[in-house]
């Protein structure tokens, strides 16, 4: 896979899976020639539009997405955007990033599996909102029923949540995101054990800012391209 093709199934992954978080809280938004819109506010950290093309443009997001609620946000996959003039400021930058398949993987540390019935969710949700109830709440029972989606968690040998992370498919590759480790668990063994539930032929893609980025990369990820988002100011 070229870059660009790496960058343009990463964008639309990502979008797949901002719209089944959507749709787990009865809000799926639409997809459109160049980009995926909520007329809906959508659920917290999820943004209200996401470009999927380069060239999508403010006719393309702003008129999809609610603004009459507070906090409305925009993904701006390919970082073209200026949305300054429509009274919106920069939240944040981040790297696309990807994995190409058939990197060999670590062996995982501890016992690595999907998460598979509501009160099993239930207790990953607080591990991966260090005990926030009201996060915890995004991640609702629906999303055990989506096919694309994989919701991994690492357990110690006493049962206690290592860490974890969303694997979602579409296409030729899965993305990862909402990858998390409690405690004292090092970010790079959970990076191990969520690549050891991928398929060896799938490309691995998602984004990661900051701190965050290091241990993907020592993981063996690539960076693909910027992006930004956008809050309504």
């Amino acid at each position: 896979m070229i870059i660009d093709a790496v960058l343009a199934e990463a964008v639309r992954n990502n979008a797949e899976w901002c719209r089944a978080m959507c749709a787990a809280h009865g809000r799926p938004g639409a997809f459109g020639p160049r980009a995926w819109t909520n007329d809906r506010r959508t659920p917290l950290y999820y943004p209200d539009a996401v470009t999927l093309t380069g060239d999508a443009d403010v006719k393309d997001v702003l008129p999809g997405i609610d603004r009459g609620t507070p906090g409305a946000s925009v993904k701006d996959s390919f970082a073209r955007l200026d949305l300054t003039a429509e009274g919106f400021r920069l939240l944040f930058e981040a790297t696309w990033i990807h994995r190409p398949a058939g990197l060999p993987v670590p062996p995982a540390t501890g016992d690595w599996r999907a998460v598979r019935t509501p009160d099993e969710l239930a207790a990953w949700a607080l591990a991966w909102s260090d005990g926030d109830a009201d996060e915890a709440a995004l991640f609702r029972p629906g999303l055990l029923a989506d096919p694309s989606t994989t919701v991994a968690a690492g357990y110690a040998a006493d049962g206690r949540i290592l860490g974890g992370a969303v694997l979602s498919a579409s296409g030729s590759v899965t993305g990862v995101s909402n990858l998390f480790a409690t405690g004292d668990t090092d970010p790079a063994r959970v990076w191990d054990g969520c690549l050891c539930l991928v398929a060896d032929d799938r490309t691995v893609v998602g984004y990661e800012s900051g701190d965050d980025l290091a241990p993907a990369l020592a993981a063996g990820f690539r960076e693909t391209g910027p992006l930004r988002v956008w809050l309504d100011a």
